[in-house]
């Protein structure tokens, strides 16, 4: 009955147009699936298991840290003898960070280390390379920040540095080159810290030694002058010859009297000794006059001393307050000092890490089915609404 109802179709007759009839059905069936997932996954997956270059990524840990920070130490700050401990983070580490992200780090990796060369190589796939030998600072700066990273953790203070390339070793050239350029840079902000910290305390101090040293210098010109390395000792011995000769008078006139009353007046002894305090009292008067007579008196002459002297001791005072404020200052400029500290140094990468194909081309499926569902739902809902 079936071979005369229906024609029978032996088995080396099967028509392929049955395959084809339903391979078409289901692709109609599942068009926009296909449309919609199948074609763009397999877009996807052909560019990074075929196409993309692969990328070796370099990483380092350093912490930027002033000398004195207080606080409990974690175990990496007692083996480096610094304290990592608190939850803040120094402003110098972003910095830091915010340096070797700027154009200025761009342009001296350019000049000095050939970034533009490391990345515009024939080797790396279209999508991936820098397509300009010369490119634009700006473009060449957003193209450097895509490979370029830094995370600093907000509780240790570490900053993690990571470094993307097409090969091992740019990858751990550019990652030194960055360590370098950032120690570097702290060195400059130490320098300048250094400056402006002790810079004023310095100037106050110069100030004060050279007037210190023209005090000195009016007083040896004032003893040169009048020939004098001690006025006040000159003075008190002046007034000790004084009081010493005017006593001698006083013994002189006590025995002139006395003789008066012993002896005629115009004894040659009585006369002798008339002399003798004569010579007393000019020699008093003299000595005397020499003390505080007139202008070029030891009076005189150890005011204007005095005077310099007064002078010369504050200008030592200043001198010695501006010398300590100084030496603080110094003091403190070294104990803020601060220090870049490699904790982990830049690795040279053995296999690509990047692109993490298996990762993006599963998270694009899953994105793409899932919308596929939500817009097949909604195209549904619509359907049953218009029945």
């Amino acid at each position: 009955m079936l071979g005369i109802i229906t024609p029978s179709v032996s088995d080396g007759q099967k028509p392929e147009n049955d395959w084809r009839t339903r391979g078409k059905k289901l692709f109609f069936l599942y068009r926009y699936f296909i449309y919609f997932v199948v074609l763009p996954i397999a877009v996807l997956s052909a560019y990074y298991y075929v196409i993309a270059s692969d990328q070796y990524e370099t990483t380092a840990d350093f912490v930027v840290r002033k000398s004195d920070v207080s606080g409990a130490q974690s175990n990496t700050g007692q083996i480096l003898g610094f304290s990592l401990g608190g939850s803040s983070v120094s402003s110098e580490a972003y910095m830091v960070n915010d340096y070797l992200l700027s154009g200025e780090a761009v342009q001296r990796l350019s000049l000095q280390h050939g970034l533009v060369d490391r990345f515009t190589r024939p080797s790396i796939d279209l999508f991936s390379r820098l397509w300009e030998e010369s490119p634009p600072p700006e473009r060449l700066l957003k193209y450097y920040r895509k490979h370029v990273s830094f995370h600093v953790d907000s509780e240790t203070g570490i900053t993690q540095m990571s470094v993307h390339a097409f090969s091992p070793d740019d990858a751990y050239e550019i990652g030194n080159a960055l360590l370098r350029m950032g120690e570097e840079q702290i060195n400059q902000l130490n320098i300048r810290t250094y400056r402006d910290q002790v810079a004023h305390a310095r100037s106050e101090a110069e100030l004060a030694e050279a007037a210190l040293k023209s005090a000195e210098r009016a007083l040896t010109n004032y003893r040169r002058t009048n020939n004098d390395i001690d006025p006040a000792g000159s003075g008190r011995a002046q007034q000790s010859m004084v009081s010493n000769l005017t006593a001698g008078l006083t013994t002189a006139r006590a025995r002139l009297k006395a003789m008066a009353g012993l002896i005629s007046t115009s004894s040659p002894q009585y006369q002798a000794m008339v002399s003798q305090v004569r010579a007393l009292e000019a020699q008093v008067a003299g000595q005397s006059g020499r003390i505080a007579g007139n202008d070029s008196s030891i009076a005189s002459s150890l005011g204007g001393f005095e005077s310099l002297q007064v002078q010369r001791e504050a200008a030592a005072r200043r001198y010695a307050a501006a010398a300590a404020v100084y030496d603080a200052a110094r003091s403190e400029a070294v104990r803020k000092k601060t220090y870049l500290i490699r904790i982990v140094d830049a690795n040279r990468a053995v296999k690509p890490l990047y692109p993490e194909r298996a990762k993006i081309v599963g998270t694009a499926l899953l994105t793409l089915v899932f919308a596929y569902a939500i817009g097949w739902l909604l195209v549904q809902g619509v359907r049953e609404h218009e029945i």
